[in-house]
């Protein structure tokens, strides 16, 4: 039976923080309506975070253990545990502490009563964070949301929960080094925020330096707009104009006679070669975008529910959850009032036939043709009509 909730939790070189983790995790997830599973995804701990987690595992069977063979870095750890998640929601946390395991169950109570698919954990208090983390994280969220148009929200890292069929989208996408943070704002699903206030750090060091970061931010960039694809044809537009310009110019220069022999044709040769390089270089720019974005193959809808896979009564297991206001689902909504239908009543003016009484001293008595078809039509309206209250 798989849980409704599962936890992943990345990990590199935790040895300090894990019992602390635990003391908090476990007593926030026993108390929660609802069963749960930890995936602690050890993305290549050179220390004994290993060793801790197996003794962990022994003394906690909901903590499930997840080694990588090598360190593949935080976002392929997540996206590791996330395909091995079994839960209906999945909530992704990092092993530090700066991130509450408490909001979690506000989080499961907001998807729940909400019908929302993902909720995110947004900080509404960094002063733990330095002066120049703070800065260059909110002009790199600015920067990305206008390059690439996505909704990504400045103050909300990997702490999130989403539901199976946001999970499902994402382990469907054929694309490497992702950024989930700006992967699922882009999926566009219903989604809501919890607040919280971010911790300092509880034991060990950050696994995130300044060139880890960057590193991430290229990523981010490359992999959610064509700008710098695009730089190139903007600047072979501005040096055509430019080329324009200054050929007008050198042509005036030359027939007024001020300038030096073979000024002219040197600047006409040079802005226009240059030009013409520029611009060519940004159509085959263009034209790389394109496949670039074809090999992503992020699909351009995603399906909320279907009846025809949707069990009766209940949305199927990646259907967008229905809100609280739709309590019309099977068991719970009243019963409807069904006037008769004048179509199958007898009609009283026709006579009945008569029988043969060779048949009324038959053994097994012939059932009539016509109350059974009425009644079989009746039943399939009646099941026709439950589907439509189920929806």
């Amino acid at each position: 039976m798989h849980p409704v909730l599962s936890v992943v939790i990345p990990m590199y070189n935790e040895e300090d923080v894990l019992p602390l983790l635990v003391d908090r995790l476990r007593p926030v997830l026993e108390q929660l309506d609802a069963t749960y599973e930890v995936l602690a995804v050890d993305d290549g701990s050179t220390d004994l975070t290993p060793a801790i987690l197996q003794r962990m595992h022994r003394e906690w069977d909901r903590l499930r253990v997840v080694r990588l063979r090598a360190n593949a870095g935080h976002q392929a750890a997540i996206s590791a545990g996330l395909q091995r998640a079994r839960g209906d929601f999945i909530v992704t946390i990092d092993a530090d502490l700066q991130d509450p395991p408490e909001v979690i169950a506000q989080m499961l109570a907001k998807a729940r009563g909400e019908g929302v698919d993902v909720v995110y954990g947004v900080r509404n208090d960094r002063s733990t964070d330095s002066w120049f983390k703070r800065t260059t994280a909110r002009t790199f969220y600015t920067t990305i949301r206008t390059i690439s148009g996505s909704e990504a929200i400045s103050d909300a890292g990997d702490f999130r929960l989403m539901s199976r069929a946001t999970v499902d989208a994402i382990n469907d996408l054929p694309e490497h080094n992702r950024v989930l943070r700006f992967i699922v704002p882009a999926l566009g699903f219903p989604s809501d925020v919890v607040e919280y206030r971010r911790d300092e750090r509880a034991a060990g060091a950050s696994k995130y330096p300044f060139f880890k970061m960057l590193k991430l931010s290229l990523d981010a960039v490359t992999g959610f707009s064509m700008a710098p694809l695009r730089l190139a044809t903007f600047l072979g537009l501005g040096g055509g104009v430019l080329a324009v310009l200054l050929a007008l110019y050198a042509i005036v220069a030359g027939v007024s006679g001020h300038t030096v022999a073979g000024w002219t044709s040197t600047v006409l040769i040079v802005s226009s070669v240059g030009a013409a390089q520029l611009l060519c270089l940004g159509l085959l720019g263009e034209y790389i975008g394109r496949m670039y974005t074809q090999m992503q193959g992020r699909p351009t809808y995603f399906i909320a529910y279907d009846s025809l896979t949707a069990t009766k009564g209940r949305h199927g297991p990646t259907d967008t959850p229905l809100p609280p206001d739709a309590r019309l689902v099977a068991g719970t909504h009243p019963p409807v009032a069904r006037t008769p239908d004048s179509r199958y009543a007898p009609d009283e003016s026709v006579p009945a036939p008569s029988v043969p009484s060779e048949l009324l001293e038959a053994s097994e008595p012939l059932a009539p043709s016509v109350p059974a078809s009425a009644a079989r039509v009746r039943r399939d309206e009646e099941a026709h009509a439950g589907e439509l209250l189920d929806r």
